[in-house]
């Protein structure tokens, strides 16, 4: 449970369906590696965020449903969260976990390729989570890997697990984004500060959310470039049917937006870059009454700590469901959903 900032019941998620978890949606994912967002779709986001809400409800530990498999967290770019969210996630659940916290204590430093890492890890474990700095990393890995892989973050391309967790507090957030026909007056207007095509937390949960075509009135993305979407996303902003504006004025459209996402970080080749400080948000930003701010973590000066004890806080509730929603993935991909009581 997080310390501040809005509490969240996932209870009013399930109750939003009746209970129902959408087993098929779950089942298609056994064995399945999870690379970039544009695998899912909305049927398969909000069944995660069901089975999540399950999992944080319940102690299904008891069930030791991870019981006899082993994940390797294959960390080659540092992290706090993700690392320990995805391991807590293992080991709750009676798993058990070979970590690798740092790319330079393989064999990397020595000059062996990921594709030969890839090999080695077939034999030692049945899942491999892995972030690296690369793009291209997780095409190199499994040119050998046989293993299903998830994606904790590569270079500048994709994040989807963090996006089905930020998908995961908006649902327990406003349940009724979870229904197909939204009501209007709970449809909700998405701005994003940030750059989409640099950043891939960003990224991954525009995609997302492009996917909520009857829950999302509006986006507008919010950037000091021109041109901030990227290739990546060209097509299926192209595509949607939910009208996207872009700006680079945020005090302008800051009163009308109901979910505010911003990120500090963009990965700009092999360094990183912070936000020009005009997007900065405390608490005499002119926020709409009853939006929420979603942030990926961790901060910089972007998001002042004085909004930590506001109305506004979505965000240390969006890092406490990391856990459960990992646990969902895992759970699924390793197909062990016989394994949980009552679903």
């Amino acid at each position: 449970m997080n310390s501040k900032g809005m509490q969240l019941c996932p209870g009013d998620l399930l109750n939003i369906s009746d209970g129902k978890i959408d087993r098929e949606a779950l089942e298609a994912l056994a064995g399945q590696s999870i690379l970039n967002p544009r695998q899912f779709d909305r049927r398969t986001v909000i069944a995660i965020a069901q089975l999540a809400a399950v999992l944080e409800m319940r102690n299904v530990e008891i069930d030791k449903p991870l019981d006899g498999k082993i994940a390797i967290t294959a960390f080659f770019e540092a992290s706090t969260r993700t690392r320990l969210s995805f391991e807590s996630a293992v080991q709750r659940l009676d798993g058990k976990v070979l970590s690798v916290p740092d790319g330079q204590v393989t064999g990397v430093a020595k000059g062996e390729s990921l594709a030969d890492i890839g090999e080695m890890f077939n034999t030692y474990g049945d899942v491999v989570i892995m972030r690296h700095p690369e793009t291209n990393s997780m095409d190199e890995i499994r040119r050998n890997l046989q293993r299903p892989l998830i994606n904790a973050g590569n270079g500048s391309g994709h994040h989807p697990t963090q996006a089905l967790i930020d998908w995961y507090s908006l649902l327990k957030w406003r349940p009724e984004l979870a229904v197909e026909n939204c009501p209007e007056d709970r449809r909700v207007h998405l701005g994003i500060i940030g750059t989409p095509g640099s950043m891939r937390a960003v990224k991954s949960f525009l995609r997302l959310s492009l996917m909520f075509t009857n829950s999302v009135k509006r986006i507008t993305l919010i950037s000091e470039m021109a041109d901030p979407v990227g290739l990546d996303l060209t097509e299926p902003i192209e595509e949607s049917p939910i009208p996207i504006d872009i700006t680079n004025d945020v005090q302008e459209v800051l009163p009308h937006l109901d979910v505010v996402y911003v990120n500090s970080i963009a990965f700009l080749g092999d360094s990183y870059r912070n936000l020009d400080g005009r997007y900065k948000l405390d608490r005499s930003s002119n926020l709409k009454p009853g939006s929420v701010i979603m942030h990926p973590l961790a901060r910089n000066d972007e998001l002042s700590e004085d909004l930590d004890e506001t109305e506004h806080n979505l965000y240390f509730a969006q890092a406490a469901g990391a856990v459960f929603v990992r646990q969902a993935l895992l759970t699924a991909v390793l197909d062990r959903l016989d394994r949980i009581s009552g679903i």
